[in-house]
């Protein structure tokens, strides 16, 4: 009896321990679960939220701002860039392009990433959600009048095909570029020029002419794709019937990048083989350069502000300091608009920033101005202050060290306000400030009265789609600047300037 006891007491203790032990697997098993759940909304939360921001950016792009580019007459006494003499310094070359300029081919070897032979194609998803590129490695043909670009593979291989848009947002309607691997050398069209270096081809097409989409979508993203060949490299361009003037305005910057003539492929009547093809312009994020998504090495957004300055010869490579030069004022100009998003009492900022401790210049910055005398001029200051807007791009001429202040209308726009120009502005390495208007100093108040949905729920606005929010919050509104409220933002901004 005492033996059956022990073996009762001894089966208890088991049942005992294989309930706890059923019980902390059980346990262990809700805790995985609940971590994991919790991740997976953690992430599904940071998803959404990208992709809501990014079909706002994409909405606001499918509509033109109407003026955004046209050339405005400048009011009384207002400056504008035509008014102001070139800063003497180096003068960069400001010859026309044209095919009679080709230069020998040179013997260079080109640098490439990918293995010789092959296609690999980056998709919209893979992206902000706008672009569509291809590298093509190996024996590359281009085509321009059927625009494409043919792999043709040492051995037999299957026959692929892709069709890309060659501008990087890839919602706008262009020409598409059709890529495809043959199967083998019997289907290639015979070379008629022949080029050992490598080649990108892109499109001049939807938002060029405005001056942030020229830099967003075109000229920021060609840098990325060519710079690694160092000058070496042709550029293929496509849609250039539709914005011929957009050549001009940039033909220093297309000049900086490559050394060759471009090519107008729409009008190429050549089979052009190269070692290696870039289709189409990738962007990461807007107005800036993720580095470590760089192909050949990284590259940053303060690189492209440095080619910009060796390009246009641009003579401030940092801004004042009052550190060391503590008589010395720093020079602040004020963007002045001729059309929509006005300021109201242009005089009163002018005071305030003087007041603060700046020479201040009002001076309207003209999208048809020559682009090198416009940057030479914005290079010549340390501060650049305006409402949202195309202008703000100027900052890029700014030097090192500068601030850029944007005001932002009301509306609840701050998030598009900054995505356009906070972190790209921080990249190019200047301070970032910014002031958010009040209903107060919103012309809205007065127009649409207190009881307006756009005065008391500007989120209704923003539901009710892109263009309602632009009607009213960007091509309705003017402001005056409260500038006793706006005094600590100019107070920072020469803050930042003494502590340099």
């Amino acid at each position: 009896s005492s033996k059956q006891k022990q073996e009762a007491t001894s089966m208890s203790r088991s049942a005992c321990s294989l309930n706890v032990g059923f019980i902390a697997g059980v346990v262990f098993v809700l805790l995985v679960y609940f971590l994991v759940q919790q991740q997976e909304a953690i992430s599904s939360l940071s998803v959404a939220t990208t992709a809501a921001v990014s079909q706002w950016m994409t909405d606001k792009q499918l509509i033109k701002a109407p003026g955004e580019i046209q050339q405005i007459k400048a009011p009384g006494e207002i400056l504008v860039a035509s008014d102001v003499h070139r800063i003497a310094d180096k003068q960069p070359t400001e010859d026309p392009v044209v095919a009679s300029d080709m230069q020998p081919i040179s013997d260079k070897e080109p640098i490439h990433e990918s293995e010789k032979g092959e296609v690999v194609c980056t998709t919209e998803s893979e992206t902000l959600g706008h672009s569509e590129t291809c590298e093509v490695d190996g024996d590359v043909r281009t085509n321009g009048t059927a625009l494409s670009v043919s792999l043709i593979p040492a051995s037999w291989k299957e026959r692929r095909e892709w069709m890309i848009s060659p501008y990087s947002k890839a919602e706008i309607i262009v020409k598409n570029v059709t890529v495809t691997q043959l199967q083998d050398r019997a289907a290639a069209p015979p070379c008629t020029v022949t080029h050992s270096m490598p080649a990108v081809l892109f499109a001049i097409a939807g938002h060029a002419g405005n001056y942030w989409h020229d830099y967003t979508d075109i000229l920021v993203p060609l840098f990325v794709a060519s710079r690694r060949y160092r000058g070496e490299v042709t550029l293929l361009i496509s849609n250039i019937q539709y914005r011929p003037e957009w050549l001009v305005k940039y033909k220093t910057l297309l000049r900086g990048l490559s050394k060759h003539a471009w090519v107008d492929m729409d009008g190429d009547p050549e089979v052009r083989c190269f070692p290696h093809v870039t289709v189409g312009l990738r962007v990461d994020k807007e107005l800036t350069i993720v580095p470590e998504l760089v192909p050949g090495g990284p590259l940053t957004m303060a690189d492209f502000t440095r080619f910009l300055r060796e390009t246009y010869g641009l003579p401030r490579g940092a801004a004042v300091s009052l550190t060391r030069e503590p008589d010395k004022k720093p020079r602040l100009l004020l963007i002045h608009r001729g059309h929509y998003r006005l300021f109201l009492n242009e005089p009163e900022i002018a005071q305030a920033a003087e007041a603060a401790g700046f020479e201040t210049v009002v001076m309207e910055l003209r999208a048809n101005a020559s682009e090198v005398e416009q940057a030479r001029l914005v290079n010549s200051f340390d501060v650049l202050l305006g409402m949202h807007g195309a202008g703000l791009t100027n900052a890029l001429h700014l030097p090192p060290g500068g601030v850029l202040i944007q005001v932002v209308p009301y509306g609840n726009i701050e998030v598009l306000a900054r995505a356009e120009f906070s972190e790209p502005v921080t990249d190019m390495g200047l301070k970032y400030l910014d002031y958010s208007v009040s209903v107060e100093e919103s012309s809205l108040l007065e127009t649409l009265g207190p009881e307006h949905s756009a005065i008391k729920d500007p989120e209704s606005i923003h539901r009710s789609g892109w263009k309602n929010m632009f009607e009213f919050y960007l091509a309705k509104q003017n402001v005056r600047i409260n500038t006793t409220r706006f005094a600590p933002t100019l107070a920072q901004a020469f803050d930042h300037l003494r502590q340099q």
